[in-house]
């Protein structure tokens, strides 16, 4: 316990010297939250809830109150703190702060107050207020902050959980990446790893990564280009559509119509063909290129930025997309199931896996 206090102490201490983040009392968090209140809970994370918190300089914030089942200790915590809060781009959410209090750990960012990508993208009324241009803007934004995470952060950093939840707004919709507690850093001269502990979500997982726990920044790039094709036609990539009464997924239905040169079929109808049809044919070839089976064969997210800028820079054809079929087994509402053994990967490519 004394060992415990002493880490806490440090923590802090290094905190207020070096990183400029707010570093909360306890007592003022739960009294913020009124008792980590239901009415302040604005949802769950893959580690935890989340709040909506006022500080008393009235600044309105989202605090992340970690599982207390987590295995990630102090030192643990400290390092994943020290290097979020050295990531800085306007496509980031910002960490604000934390708190360490006996087994509580809390993670303190901006407050957004739009919410997340999914809340509008796959609500039949909700997802009207995203028009063809914000959609666009919000495409480019998670391409721009993806890039950063990859080559220009001072750590090359794979996210590994990229899905709509986890893409928030601001108060001009402009999205902003969040939730960090799967990612891995590297130094940018490594760029390649395998784990015995597959995370992530069913459906934006790549192949390589959820059947064998190989991960790479292309595995960012396999989630983008899931992301991508559900930003263009609302719909989620573990939806079942048919296709000669075989069900398949949302990728597999774009790939379908991409091969009979009707890929307009599969665009959101809320937005009522009131759309920029050259943008729109650029994002739906650059998601089926993200979603190719093999990593080599997957954009880098410099080229995914070069392509959705500049019509000329597509130079490749996608081929047939991985995790074509979908099978009538899986329940893609089951979730947080964790599949690891000691020296292998088990794993389906059906659940959310965490």
């Amino acid at each position: 316990m004394a060992m415990k206090l002493s880490l806490i102490e440090d923590f802090g201490n290094d905190f207020k010297k070096g990183h400029g983040l707010k570093i909360l009392d306890y007592p003022l968090v739960v009294a913020a939250t009124n008792g980590f209140s239901s009415e302040n809970k604005l949802g769950q994370g893959g580690f935890g809830p989340v709040y909506k918190e006022t500080l008393p300089t009235g600044e309105e914030v989202a605090i992340k109150r970690l599982s207390k089942s987590s295995a990630q200790g102090i030192v643990e915590f400290k390092n994943e703190v020290t290097l979020i809060c050295e990531l800085q781009h306007m496509n980031l959410v910002q960490l604000l702060g934390c708190c360490i209090h006996e087994e509580e750990k809390i993670l303190i960012y901006e407050y957004m107050p739009n919410k997340s990508l999914d809340f509008y993208l796959f609500d039949c009324s909700r997802s009207k207020l995203l028009d063809w241009n914000k959609r666009f803007n919000i495409i480019q934004g998670i391409a721009q902050g993806l890039l950063y995470l990859h080559k220009y952060s001072r750590l090359k950093v794979i996210h590994r959980d990229l899905k709509t939840s986890n893409i928030l707004l601001d108060e001009n919709m402009n999205p902003k990446i969040s939730d960090f507690g799967m990612a891995r850093m590297f130094t940018q001269q490594d760029s390649i790893s395998n784990t015995n502990r597959v995370v992530g979500t069913y459906g934006y997982m790549s192949p390589e990564y959820a059947m064998e726990g190989i991960f790479s920044t292309k595995s960012d790039v396999y989630s983008f280009g899931v992301l991508l094709l559900e930003i263009v036609s609302g719909r989620k990539n573990t939806g079942f559509f048919y296709d000669d009464d075989h069900p398949i997924n949302l990728i597999g239905h774009v790939w379908e119509l991409w091969k009979d040169e009707k890929c307009f079929e599969s665009v959101d109808p809320s937005l009522e063909e009131s759309f920029d049809y050259d943008e729109v044919q650029r994002c739906i070839h650059v998601g089926l290129l993200c979603a190719e089976h093999y990593a080599n064969d997957r954009p880098t997210m410099s080229d995914v930025i070069s392509m959705l800028t500049n019509k000329s820079a597509i130079v490749s054809l996608p081929s047939r997309p991985a995790f074509y079929i979908q099978r009538n087994m899986f329940n893609e509402n089951l979730s947080s199931l964790e599949l690891c053994t000691a020296s292998t990967i088990k794993t389906t490519t059906s659940l959310e896996i965490e």
